[in-house]
């Protein structure tokens, strides 16, 4: 195989299992240890956002939630707990429907159902609620890292979510910090010549999306994967994921219409 073509690496970092309260910044430097894992500049280290939140204390106990008249309601019509409904109103920006299950919420600017509240990879009768501020997290993980290993990281907290009209699940960037999380590609040149309009790359969402193969939904036990060699632009600091609203959104705009 030619050394000239582009490649990329995609590694798990395998963790104990993290609880509310732990370091894992010192997690993760103790299992890339462990595996003589080494970090180089220009390595992006994915998370997912469910181990991020649990070390943050964002793991909440449904025995000690009281649903309001809403939630119990909203509960009924979605077949939800409506405990976690409850937590589904705290968090969520909008309920805009559902089916069976799930509520479909906009949460932090996003569509995402139950506003992101999950019971997987939970202790029974808990859930974790999404990271209070991913940005953040993802710059407070990055600047912990970065000294541990003497060089400069791209960090992103990942989350995996289902597209419209597709079965699965795959990866979005919640936040990042080190990297340009949406690249711009408007005005350079197609095969033929041709400058392109309205192109963006969604980089952070396609590495969580690559991530997310190692990481699995289930025990794995990897809430880490470290990409090495991955086209992206680095930064000294954090730039915010830039998003739509809903109005310029063109598959929500036009649903919302009907």
């Amino acid at each position: 195989m030619s050394f000239d073509l582009p490649s990329m690496q995609i590694i798990g970092v395998r963790t104990p299992l993290i609880k509310p309260g732990d370091d894992i910044v010192n997690m993760l430097c103790g299992s890339l240890n462990e595996n003589e894992i080494f970090l180089r500049d220009g390595d992006v280290l994915v998370l997912a956002e469910s181990a991020v939140a649990t070390a943050e204390g964002r793991m909440v106990d449904l025995s000690t939630v009281i649903p309001s008249k809403e939630a119990e309601e909203l509960a009924g019509k979605y077949c939800v707990d409506s405990r976690e409904m409850e937590l589904v109103l705290c968090e969520c920006d909008d309920i805009i429907g559902g089916v069976p299950g799930a509520a479909l919420t906009i949460t932090k600017g996003t569509l995402s159902p139950n506003a992101g509240i999950d019971g997987s990879n939970a202790p029974e009768g808990y859930v974790v609620l999404l990271p209070e501020n991913a940005q953040k997290s993802a710059a407070r993980i990055r600047a912990g890292m970065e000294e541990f290993c003497c060089c400069h990281l791209g960090v992103i907290v990942g989350d995996s979510r289902t597209q419209p009209l597709r079965l699965g699940c795959v990866g979005m960037a919640l936040g990042t910090s080190g990297i340009v999380p949406v690249e711009d590609a408007r005005g350079s040149k197609d095969l033929f010549g041709k400058p392109l309009n309205i192109t963006r790359k969604a980089v952070a969402d396609n590495l969580v999306s690559a991530s997310q193969l190692l990481m699995g939904e289930a025990d794995e036990c990897i809430p880490c994967v470290l990409i090495r060699g991955a086209p992206v632009k680095m930064v000294k600091g954090s730039e915010e994921m830039p998003i739509f609203t809903p109005e310029e959104c063109m598959y929500y705009s036009n649903i919302k219409q009907k």
